[in-house]
Order: structure tokens, then C-alpha cells, then sequence
């Protein structure tokens, strides 16, 4: 009996230092983590000061966006609607190029590993370089329009998208592949049959969630001469033109309020 109240007492105080322990670990992280930040801030030059004195030059800038340019709106529609057709075939094009890839960078479908590296290094080459560089390198390569900024979006989404397409095919259930594959079924009825049944409603949501992402960066893309209401935002504000720049706010800001209220109920019916 006293040999168990020993072990006991032993085990207790064995957990004890392990928390202490763990505890001095965690605090000599948050140490080194706080002194990295201290030391990145001075290569980003912070002035939080500067950032006080900004405050009321922004406000001012809004201040003269009210009331905005209502009568703008007839000029400014047609470059809206066409931000969202961007977005949409930014978001089409990236689930071609980022599903075949997501595929082969998946443990679950592609057994050889070359394949598997080999497409997670295209994953991250397309991810690595933002949607505005690939806009430029578009718009140098077929002119300007609209049609650069969907392929600019299509290969950045692209890569972002076949890296989740690749998480969401290894989380799937392994029990239905193996049932299947000790069936005899081929590789490509597995993954019609058992990954993609699983894998689908993450797909879906992940393109809900970047077709939101992407009216947003297609405004961006608008100034660089890919299409879009970009163009006409970057125009009015070189103008100076605040009530104009107001009203194109808005009219971003109802895009995806909208499409986020709409992703929401889509996504609310797929679980």
C-alpha cells in the first residue's frame, strides 16, 4: 500500500515538472517570437505615430466620397458586370487547372511520389506568383481586357485551389477506396465512385469561398488594364474625383455582399 501511495505521489510530481517544463518552453517561445516581431519592425520602418497622423487624411478622403455620383451609375455598370465575369471564369479556369493537379499531388490517388512532388511543385509555382503579376504578364501577352485578368486569376487560383483540392482528396474516407479497389475497380472508377462523392462538397466550397475572393482581386486587376471596374476606380481617383470613387465603393462593397450572402445559403445546403 505504501509502495502504491509512493507511485503515485512520484507520478504527480512527474506531471508537475513536465508542466512546469512545458511551461518554461512556451514562455522562452513567446519571448523569441516577440523579439523576431520587434526585429522585423524595424525592417519594415513601423511608425505607429505616422499611422495616427494618417487617420484624419483618410477620413477627410472619404469624407469627400459623400454623397456619392449617383448619375455614375450608367457609366459605371457594364464595367461591374464585367468584374464579375472575371471573377467567374477566373474561378472556372482555376478548377481546371488546379483539379487534374490536385489529383496527382494527392497520397490517396497517386502512388508514385515523382508525380505527386512534381505536381505540388507546379502548385506552388502557380500560388508563388500573385494574380497581379500574372495580370501583367497577360495583359503584355494577348492585350488588354478582360480576358487577361480571368487567366491571371485562373493560374493563381489555380494553384491555391489544387493545393486544397489535394488536402481535401487525403482527409477523405479511406474505407470506400479500399472496398473499391479490392473489387477490382480501376483507378479512374475510384475516384469518380469513392473520392469525389466525399471530396465534393469541399470542393464546392472552397470556390464559393475564392469566386468571393476573386470580384475583389478583379478590381485590382481593373488597374493594370485587365478589365473590370478597376479601371474606372484607378481613373477616378487620379481625377480626383471622390463622389465617383464613393459610388464604385459601393458598388464593390454590394458585389460581395451579395455573393457572400449567396456562397453562405449554397454552402448551408451542402452539409
Amino acid at each position: 500500500m505504501a509502495i502504491d501511495y509512493q507511485s503515485r505521489a512520484q507520478s504527480v510530481l512527474d506531471e508537475l515538472a513536465q508542466r512546469q517544463t512545458w511551461r518554461f518552453r512556451h514562455i522562452v517561445y513567446i519571448a523569441l517570437a516577440a523579439a523576431f516581431l520587434v526585429w522585423c519592425a524595424d525592417g519594415v520602418d513601423l511608425r505607429p505615430a505616422e499611422v495616427t497622423r494618417a487617420i484624419p487624411i483618410i477620413a477627410d478622403y472619404f469624407g469627400r466620397m459623400a454623397p456619392p455620383k449617383w448619375g455614375f451609375v450608367e457609366t459605371i455598370w457594364q464595367p461591374a458586370v464585367e468584374t464579375l465575369y472575371v471573377a467567374l471564369w477566373g474561378n472556372v479556369l482555376a478548377t481546371f487547372v488546379g483539379l487534374p493537379l490536385g489529383l496527382l499531388a494527392a497520397s490517396t490517388v497517386t502512388r508514385s511520389g515523382v508525380l505527386r512532388n512534381g505536381a505540388m511543385a507546379v502548385l506552388n509555382v502557380l500560388r508563388s506568383i500573385s494574380e497581379l503579376i500574372w495580370a501583367i504578364l497577360f495583359v503584355a501577352a494577348v492585350g488588354l481586357g478582360p480576358f487577361p485578368g480571368a487567366l491571371a486569376l485562373g493560374m493563381n487560383y489555380g494553384g491555391i485551389l489544387g493545393r486544397l483540392y489535394a488536402e481535401a482528396i487525403e482527409n477523405v474516407d479511406k474505407g470506400p477506396i479500399e472496398a473499391m479497389e479490392a473489387t477490382g475497380a480501376s483507378r479512374l472508377q475510384v475516384i469518380l465512385f469513392a473520392v469525389f462523392p466525399q471530396a465534393l462538397p469541399q470542393f464546392v466550397t472552397y470556390n464559393l469561398y475564392w469566386f468571393e475572393v476573386g470580384v475583389r482581386s478583379a478590381t485590382v486587376l481593373g488597374m493594370v488594364g485587365a478589365g473590370g471596374i478597376g479601371f474606372e476606380l484607378i481613373t477616378a481617383i487620379r481625377l480626383f474625383e471622390w463622389r465617383e470613387v464613393g459610388l464604385i465603393l459601393l458598388f464593390i462593397l454590394g458585389m460581395v455582399t451579395i455573393i457572400d450572402f449567396a456562397s453562405t445559403f449554397i454552402r448551408s445546403r451542402l452539409y
